[in-house]
């Protein structure tokens, strides 16, 4: 081993012996806490890192998918109720190809696999229900890999095709969605899978499709779209407006100085309006024109065969002499304009509002009561021709409530920040307990050290100072200092020049105690009298 490795080992060995019993116990400590958080870095990064196999499997195909695992002597892990499994990361291609080669998994992927076993007897009701399954299953698979969605499942009502029906329905569908733990899907999602179903089936419109999640909320309704039914619409319509109302009065008169309430009615019908409008084009050109001309003459050369028809359809001899007949027709076919508007009219329509405004009166200085009304009119979007209405009146507020409120508020506060503090300083002991024995024990050690180097610079002047003596030459040109009785002997050194500089160093570093020892030196060498 190296002199150098062994020199440091040497004193390191020196410096744990003259350590004291509780240096020595924070030491070990020490080693112990850096031990164990060595051991338990080795052990998460020797940890392989999971990633899921298969999401959303069925009882039989996730039994499949672990026998399979097992039978590879693969490690692999089961969450969400033994849904999803997870493998090693480098694992997870290689099983997933091998699974795909064993047709796993089978029932819960559904989708266009299920017309692989359909045989050519299969009847056209075997036929027609396995697409729609097949269809229900891509659609689940899809949606299910929308981000924060866990299972999805599909069910679709496509009527059937028939000559005996003027009219058929349009298909619909209705999506059950299950979110992961704490996720809420927003309307972005909904529309998202609402379009998604719509466009994937023929005939089907947005409208058309319901979304509905694990806790029962109604996301999308039909015939009303994503934005819910119309009760949910109107309560939006109703948070939205006073949310505008609020805010504009309390810029106005101060926040907590008004209330506003906003009550909207809702149309719960939907309709479907098709228009068609005539008019004349402004020079109103013809198309095409026909004429039909027809005449009739008759002479009294040859007469009348029986005479002429008399009163009582007798014939009466000699009658009239001649006869003329003229007609004309014309046709004429002029171009018009023809405007032909369809438009479907969703459930949800405002039919009528009102907006109730209490203001208190201490806060009113300076406005009236019709510019605060023609305020709130406008930011509410008050429509007169439909019958809504503003109500604003001035009052006193009772100010009991929001006093108690604003000390359950306050106390609230204060207890909160108490709870931060004691959490903080909690955490500030914690932390004290750990760091502080170990500053002490590092102050203790440097003390230590700066003690032993003191030691060794004062012994070493010690030295200096008790050589033999002989004149000592202060400057190289002066006459040499001839000793007297009872002087002070001088050392005598090699090289003056550097005990002196020697000297003049430790005094620099420590004035004080290099007089100290200086005094105490020449109070042992003065003579007693």
């Amino acid at each position: 081993m190296p002199a150098q490795i062994t020199s440091a080992f040497g004193r390191l060995v020196a410096a744990i012996r003259e350590f004291t019993i509780a240096q020595r116990t924070i030491a070990l400590i020490g080693v112990a806490v850096l031990v164990l958080g060595i051991a338990g870095l080795g052990v998460w990064l020797s940890k392989p890192a999971y990633t899921p196999l298969f999401t959303g499997l069925s009882a039989s195909d996730a039994s499949a998918v672990v026998e399979q695992l097992r039978a590879g002597s693969v490690e692999y892990q089961l969450t969400d109720g033994g849904s999803t499994i997870l493998v090693p990361e480098g694992n997870v291609y290689e099983q997933r190809l091998a699974a795909a080669a064993a047709g796993l998994p089978s029932a819960s992927t559904g989708g266009y696999s299920l017309l692989d076993d359909m045989g050519v007897t299969s009847s056209e009701f075997q036929q027609s229900v396995t697409y729609k399954r097949a269809l229900e299953g891509e659609l689940a698979s899809t949606i299910g890999a929308l981000k924060g969605v866990r299972t999805a499942s599909v069910r679709l009502a496509i009527p059937e095709e028939t000559v005996f029906v003027s009219q058929t329905q349009s298909p619909t569908a209705s999506v059950f969605v299950e979110t992961d733990r704490g996720v809420s899907l927003s309307n972005e999602q909904v529309q998202a899978i609402v379009h998604l179903t719509s466009a994937s089936i023929e005939g089907m419109k947005s409208t058309d499709v319901a979304v509905i999640d694990a806790e029962g909320t109604v996301l999308s309704a039909v015939g009303a779209g994503a934005t819910g039914s119309a009760d949910k619409q109107a309560s939006d319509y109703e948070q939205r407006v006073q949310g505008a109302v609020q805010a504009m009065l309390d810029k106005v008169v101060g926040p907590g100085n008004a209330s506003v309430v906003v009550a909207a009615d809702m149309s719960y019908e939907s309709a479907e309006r098709l228009e068609e409008t005539y008019t004349a084009p402004l020079d109103n050109p013809v198309i095409n024109e026909s004429t039909d001309t027809e005449n009739y003459t008759s002479g009294a050369a040859g007469g009348a065969v029986g005479g002429v028809l008399g009163p009582d359809n007798i014939a009466v001899p000699g009658g009239a002499d001649s006869g003329l007949f003229s007609s004309e027709s014309t046709t004429r076919n002029n171009a018009i304009n023809k405007v032909t508007e369809s438009r479907v009219i969703p459930a949800g329509a405002v039919t009528r509002q009102t907006v109730s405004v209490a203001v208190n009166e201490e806060a009113i200085a300076g406005l009236s009561v019709p510019s605060i009304r023609e305020l709130v009119a406008a930011a509410a979007g008050i429509n007169d021709e439909r019958g809504d209405s503003v109500a604003v009146e001035v009052m006193a507020f009772n100010a009991t409530g929001a006093i108690a409120a604003s000390e359950a508020l306050a106390a609230a506060e204060a207890a909160a920040t108490q709870d931060r503090i004691m959490q903080l300083a909690t955490v500030a002991v914690i932390v004290a307990g750990i760091v502080l024995p170990i500053v002490i024990g590092l102050v203790m050690m440097a003390r230590r050290r700066q003690a032993a180097r003191e030691a060794g610079e004062l012994a070493k002047l010690s030295d200096i100072l008790d050589a033999p003596t002989v004149p000592m030459q202060i400057n190289a040109s002066a006459p040499p200092i001839e000793l007297l009785a009872g002087d002070l002997p001088i050392p005598v050194v090699a090289d003056a020049e550097r005990q002196k500089a020697e000297i003049e160093a430790l005094a620099m570093r420590d004035p004080q105690k290099t007089a100290e020892f200086l005094r105490g030196l020449m109070d042992d060498v003065r003579p007693t009298r």
